[in-house]
């Protein structure tokens, strides 16, 4: 997440991460729920994600160079209207399958749409924000332990993986050859050993300075959302809801 973070100055980046968690989730539900005949209603939160985005001055080239993620996804959403069996009709002078081309669409919609909201969040919060947030809201503890462990010490373990390639290669290994592949696999059990006895480590180091499993209650309560900040937030998910329920009145 520290790749994804853009430092800036904006109401958006200021707003409590808890708010901003939220306000992401109930969006990206009812992008979900939406009905995939609704076809302005998506037009809408793209919208709606353009300007949320311009808030968080965060670039439409970032964004798109990030969402290529998705790219599996987008080649099934193309290629469904051709695989899809059903009634058929005519697209841009091709016959296909009416059903598999609401069904590609409405994989390429809200999985685009998804992406999106997910990388303005990370874009406009830090790593650390992110699990302050979810403490916040209460999220399950075992969950927020994980998440901060693996963030915190994956950049270490990506580091001693890589000094442990060079110390291979300096020895004559060359991991292109496929019966060198046993060198790999030993040395990506000694990382996991190392890597163990790391937290093992650190987890008791931890719990000799007073550890419970959870921030302390000073660090959650230092920041936290005002109602007026919940309510700025809120007019995400309620302006998403209000293109739903037009699109889906309007038909």
């Amino acid at each position: 997440m520290k790749g994804l973070y853009l430092e800036r100055d904006t109401p958006l980046h200021r707003l409590p991460p808890e708010v901003k968690i939220a306000a992401m989730v109930s969006a990206t539900v009812i992008v979900v729920i939406t009905p995939r005949e609704a076809l302005w209603a998506f037009a809408g939160y793209a919208v709606l994600v353009a300007v949320i985005a311009a808030i968080g001055r965060v670039p439409a080239g970032w964004l798109a160079k990030r969402s290529l993620v998705e790219v599996p996804f987008v080649l099934l959403a193309l290629a469904l209207p051709f695989l899809a069996a059903g009634e058929k009709t005519m697209f841009l002078g091709l016959e296909v399958s009416r059903d598999g081309l609401y069904g590609g669409f409405n994989i390429l919609a809200k999985g685009t749409l998804g992406v999106l909201l997910s990388l303005t969040l990370a874009a406009t919060t830090t790593t650390r924000d992110l699990i302050v947030g979810l403490d916040r809201l209460r999220c399950p503890q075992i969950i927020t332990q994980i998440a901060t462990f693996m963030l915190r010490y994956l950049s270490v373990l990506g580091g001693e993986a890589r000094r442990m390639r060079i110390a291979r290669i300096s020895r004559g290994d060359d991991p292109r050859f496929l019966w060198q592949v046993r060198g790999f696999a030993v040395g990506v059990g000694a990382l996991f050993l190392r890597a163990f006895e790391r937290g093992e480590r650190v987890y008791l180091a931890m719990v000799a300075r007073g550890y419970e499993g959870r921030m302390p209650a000073a660090w959650l309560a230092a920041g936290a959302a005002t109602r007026n900040q919940w309510l700025a937030a809120a007019t995400v998910p309620v302006a998403a809801a209000a293109i739903a329920g037009t699109a889906v009145i309007l038909g």
